[in-house]
């Protein structure tokens, strides 16, 4: 049976890149008083609602937003669920962090019971946050991965997710083996991948913690399934960066460590890369794989400052998502993670435009994980995934919000003083997941 749904709203929507735009705001669409039409879980039209009005089928449910702003849904690129226990824990940097905290909480996703509630539990903080796909880590164990997506298909929200692979340099409770990795990750894309909208990745946390074997492994699966993700760390911290060295010293960098197992393809995802120098960019663009930009997690690890715009260099550009990579991170919140995003930007003398900050979040996140033709942006065809954002939702984004005289300003007092009580509702294919309070 046919369903059709209808939101009046003010919306943004992108024509264009506002990184290629002289004046970014020109990349943007704002309709003040808009419509969008829904049919079937995708949007069948986007314009104002003079225009449209009449076009409403009859029937339609209508739903109806004041003085707030209708967005594409935001995309994370890079998120650990299984280490939601954990977020926010003190005085590490990466390699300790993991030892202290990390590996014994995920040690806990063997329980399929424990998995289950865990995912849960992130899911509805993602969407509570306005995010609607996420590339998410989970486990060595396979049973974090049926847990994960079973809890993502019932809410119809496209999810990339993968089994972790570790065969060295972890806890025994965690390690697998290479052909383990090979056999769990086979059998998981087999029931997983494309079912709904779920989608698999071949996960190698990190090259320190894979053999070479593993890594080729990955590689192999890669090979034998086109169409699946990789997901994977790279140049993160400097201390992982010369364990690397000492641990494949045949290699030319720890990019190349990927390279040669096949591992560098275009729905692969590198997380971080904070400290990636012009031939890693060069390498990525060559092989069109992406980069998740973490900015709230690599300053609470002390990681260092990933340089955005050196990366999204035009002469050889590479794709670039946001990630919020929780646990290290520690919010679930894009709009937060904007708002570290800014200040890592202005701290290596470079700004980030409240409507470049936007599209990183939703079409620059579709266009790092491939999937641009389906969401990221209101526009016929996608599906409706989508979250209301309030500038006016707190007190403070009350008294800042009212005093903004344009779009540009209204948009970066967002980005800065948001969080998730700034995510009035959130959309998946036309359903609504998460409302604050009863729409006005």
């Amino acid at each position: 049976m046919t369903k059709h749904f209808a939101i009046r709203s003010a919306f943004i929507t992108f024509t264009s890149d506002p990184f290629t735009s002289e004046d970014p705001m020109s990349a943007l669409h704002y309709e003040e008083d808009g419509l969008i039409l829904i049919k079937d879980g995708r949007i069948i039209s986007a314009s104002s609602w003079d225009t449209s009005r009449q076009n409403i089928p009859e029937g339609t449910a209508l739903e109806q937003y004041k003085n707030k702003i209708v967005m594409a849904g935001m995309i994370d690129t890079h998120v650990h669920y299984p280490q939601l226990p954990v977020v926010a824990s003190y005085g590490e940097q990466l390699l300790s962090w993991l030892n202290t905290y990390v590996f014994p909480v995920e040690a806990r996703f063997s329980s399929p019971e424990y998995a289950q509630n865990i995912a849960r539990s992130f899911l509805s903080e993602l969407l509570r946050s306005g995010t609607t796909t996420a590339a998410v880590f989970c486990t060595v164990h396979p049973e974090s991965v049926d847990a994960f997506f079973t809890e993502s298909s019932k809410l119809n929200a496209c999810m990339i997710a993968g089994k972790v692979l570790m065969d060295r340099n972890a806890p025994a409770n965690l390690r697998d083996t290479a052909q383990q990795a090979y056999d769990d990750s086979k059998s998981l894309i087999q029931r997983w991948h494309g079912k709904k909208r779920q989608l698999y990745a071949v996960t190698p946390r990190f090259a320190p913690t894979s053999t070479q074997e593993q890594l080729e492994a990955a590689g192999s699966l890669l090979t034998e399934h086109e169409t699946v993700f990789m997901h994977t760390h790279l140049l993160e911290n400097k201390a992982e960066i010369a364990w690397v060295n000492e641990l494949f010293p045949d290699r030319r960098s720890y990019l190349d460590v990927y390279d040669k197992a096949g591992l560098l393809r275009p729905r692969s995802i590198l997380a971080h890369a904070v400290h990636a120098q012009e031939e890693d960019f060069q390498r990525c663009h060559d092989t069109g794989c992406s980069i998740a930009h973490c900015p709230s997690s690599n300053q609470f690890l002390g990681s260092g400052s990933f340089p955005l715009f050196k990366a999204l260099d035009p002469k050889r550009r590479v794709k670039v998502g946001l990630g919020s990579d929780i646990g290290a991170g520690p919010t679930l919140s894009l709009l937060q993670v904007l708002s570290d995003g800014y200040k890592v930007a202005q701290g290596i003398n470079t700004s980030l435009h409240p409507a470049q900050g936007l599209w990183l979040a939703t079409v620059g996140g579709a266009q790092a994980l491939n999937l641009e033709n389906q969401i990221g942006n209101i526009k016929p065809g996608h599906y409706a995934d989508l979250c209301v954002l309030d500038p006016f939702a707190t007190p403070l984004g009350r008294i800042r919000s009212s005093s903004a005289d344009t779009l540009s300003d209204l948009l970066f007092s967002l980005m800065m003083l948001g969080d998730d009580r700034s995510i009035h509702a959130t959309y998946v294919c036309g359903e609504k997941i998460h409302q604050v309070d009863k729409c006005e």
